[in-house]
């Protein structure tokens, strides 16, 4: 509760001093931190065209659909198309109707290729089979072929003699010609290419490099993997590596939504799964795209999942070792920095060699969302999709307002016109105003989480005076409704919800004033599902339950405060500060025999204080407030990190911000970051590979900023 009322009043200031700033993957100083984005983006596939990067990624059930996002330097990212602004398949189930859907079985898995002078994005549609969206300019127009066909997750190559070939199938994995006008694969072409028994799962991307043809895949079977297979011809036969594995940067599986039926069952069916803050399951980096950037490195963007936020993706550098693209670097194959150098920085010997002509100093950081939005313009912002196709005739702007006529609907997930977005974490307050004058009896209008279960904060319009509403709170996961009777002279309520996604909670509040909130509602656990393969989203929403069209509710001045957007303070710049352990909750010590050690909790000593030395583009060295220096000794074997007095030997490491004063030490020597086993009574080493889901292996370190005295 102290954490709600601190988040209302911190929203507040906000809201007062036009706080805008949204989460951006760039530090601002030639180096970036994972995720590219805190918001849903999943089964990510890229590519380069010249100086440009285009991002294609999964929209399932939302229109518009087949979201492309633009980049110049693969760290900032702008959304600029969309391939199709609704499905138009003649089919129900597309639009919501008559208690039809397509939640989870929309589109989905794109693959994004440039040839032949036109853009191609390939994608399937469950029930309707292949498809593709062609185009000369990547903001469209976009020609739709429907190629049908049981082919889907798949990896297109547009090979060197102008064959198309589709590679897709799990664990038997085929590969099928297409034809190249795209009215369908080529028939009696479909073969086998990796038979089962090879550990190769799904979500393929094909490449064909230097003459050889490079095929990555994700396994989830028992865990998750991403693999390479490689041959000298599309045909086979393939041999095959993992290239990652296990990399989650310290974030656990989230709860998996349980329940028996298809959508929107009796609340009483649902129940959260049970929660593994050890597991790893199928939650680290996987499933995406490789790329060569213009400067000649090479990287992956591969989606991971960030909890009841969804999967997004995490940009990972790339080292071609024997023929292979491994992620990560030698010494420490397979798992990736969660803060490392943009695309052009060139690093040499653990040293920026050269950042004078890097396109990161020529690119302002920036989100690829405007998120908040004031409904003033003529069209709605690009963040914005429908749950499902909209009926336009329903929904319009109108007086610098959007305007949601209500249609009949039991509940949120059958209501049509639902405008949404995807929620931004890892903390952030959603805020819109209502005015109810326009709802007739049996409306119901409001903010809520449409997701699997679904809740919502809102008016319910009941036969009244027109000036006191019935505001609920609901929650389908409990099936609990929490009823208060507000009186809006003006026809006006303002509603939010308090998102604390990284620890998969929510709660609502409402102000009639506009600045005085308070809470309704518990707070909500989170959860991600594999019904309607998506996060927690922002819904803006109008329905009637008696069965009819009723009135229409109004909505204005939708604003998104990211309170931990801002990540300039989360490096001790300036300041002394103990180092706390977070397996153990001990502070580290320089110890005078010459080892970095740990010590009692209640120990403050001048041994246990550090300050940082900023050596410039993210990098670091670490002084004790004994005059000593931390320095790495040997290949990481216990015992390595230890001090010097002399400042030129002094070790630099390469910051990693884990939010909240949570970080690590990467060595640029090595590639591992310092750590010390919470169980072995070992000392201080450089010899972890990264931090386990659970952050309790020893890895991640805690910074408090030692208080004057």
């Amino acid at each position: 509760m102290r954490l709600i009322c601190f988040l209302l009043t911190l929203a507040t200031c906000f809201c007062a001093n036009a706080q805008t700033k949204s989460w951006t993957a760039d530090n601002g100083n030639g180096t970036f931190t994972n995720p590219l984005f805190y918001d849903e983006f999943s089964d990510p596939d890229v590519i380069r065209v010249g100086d440009d990067y285009y991002l294609a990624g999964t929209t399932m059930h939302a229109v518009p659909g087949l979201v492309i996002l633009h980049s110049k330097d693969l760290v900032n990212w702008e959304n600029i198309s969309y391939c199709f602004d609704r499905f138009d398949f003649d089919d129900e189930r597309f639009s919501l109707k008559n208690h039809k859907e397509t939640y989870g079985e929309g589109i989905w898995a794109p693959c994004i290729r440039y040839a032949n002078g036109q853009f191609y994005v390939f994608s399937n549609v469950n029930g309707k089979g292949l498809q593709c969206y062609t185009a000369k300019d990547i903001k469209g127009p976009w020609t739709h072929h429907n190629l049908k066909g049981n082919i889907y997750d798949l990896g297109v190559l547009f090979d060197d003699d102008g064959k198309v070939y589709a590679i897709h199938g799990y664990g038997t994995v085929k590969c099928t010609e297409l034809e190249p006008d795209m009215s369908g694969p080529k028939e009696g072409t479909e073969r086998v290419i990796i038979p089962e028994g090879n550990g190769v799962g799904e979500g393929h991307h094909m490449y064909k490099i230097n003459g050889m043809y490079y095929l990555i895949s994700t396994d989830y079977r028992p865990n998750g993997r991403t693999l390479c297979s490689r041959s000298k011809s599309i045909w086979g036969p393939y041999e095959t590596r993992v290239i990652t594995a296990d990399e989650t940067y310290g974030y656990h599986a989230a709860r998996l939504t349980q329940w028996r039926g298809r959508i929107v069952p009796d609340g009483s069916d649902f129940r959260l799964g049970p929660l593994d803050k050890d597991a790893t399951a199928c939650t680290n980096a996987h499933q995406g795209g490789i790329v060569q950037a213009t400067d000649g490195s090479w990287w992956a963007l591969f989606m991971q999942d960030f909890h009841s936020i969804g999967r997004t993706v995490c940009l990972m550098p790339m080292t071609w070792e024997d023929g292979w693209p491994m992620v990560g670097f030698k010494g420490n194959y397979g798992r990736a920095p969660r803060t490392w150098f943009k695309p052009g920085v060139e690093v040499k010997n653990g040293m920026v060699v050269d950042d004078g002509a890097m396109t990161s100093q020529q690119t302002e950081p920036h989100a690829p969302y405007v998120r908040s939005e004031n409904f003033d313009g003529k069209q709605l912002g690009r963040v914005w999709q429908w749950n499902h196709n909209p009926e336009e005739t329903m929904w319009n702007l109108t007086g610098g307002k959007l305007r949601l006529k209500t249609m009949p609907a039991e509940q949120l997930m059958w209501a049509r016109n639902t405008l949404t977005q995807r929620v931004i974490g890892p903390t952030s307050i959603t805020t819109v105003e209502l005015n109810v004058k326009g709802l007739k009896d049996g409306d119901v209008a409001g903010l809520g989480n449409i997701n699997v279960p679904c809740s919502w904060i809102g008016i319910v319009k009941k036969a009244s005076d027109g000036k006191t509403y019935t505001l609920r709170c609901f929650e389908q996961l409990t099936n609990d409704t929490t009823d208060v009777q507000v009186s809006l002279p003006k026809g006006k309520i303002w509603l939010r919800s308090i998102g604390e996604y990284d620890d998969d909670q929510a709660q609502y509040a409402y102000s009639t004033d506009g600045i005085t909130f308070q809470t309704l509602g518990r707070m909500m656990p989170l959860s991600y599902q594999l019904t309607t393969f998506q996060g927690s989203r922002h819904a803006l929403f109008a329905f009637n339950v008696d069965g009819k069209n009723g009135g229409y509710a109004e909505f204005d001045n939708f604003t998104v405060e990211e309170p931990k957007a801002d990540r300039s303070g989360n490096t001790p710049y300036g300041k002394t500060f103990r180092i706390i352990n977070k397996a153990t909750g001990l502070p580290a010590i320089a110890d005078p025999h010459g080892i970095l050690y740990d010590t009692r909790a209640e120990d403050k000593s001048q041994r246990t204080q550090f300050q940082i030395i900023d050596c410039g583009t993210g990098m670091v060295q670490l002084k004790c407030a004994d005059g000593r220096y931390i320095k790495v000794y040997g290949e990481g074997l216990p015992g390595d990190v230890r001090f010097t007095t002399d400042a030129n030997e002094a070790e630099v490491f390469l910051w990693q911000d884990y939010l909240d004063h949570d970080f690590m030490l990467y060595s640029l020597k090595n590639h591992r970051y310092i750590g010390k086993s919470p169980t072995t009574g070992s000392p201080y080493s450089i010899d972890f590979a990264g931090p386990d889901p659970a952050r309790r292996n020893g890895s991640v370190l805690h910074w408090e900023e030692c208080s004057a005295e």
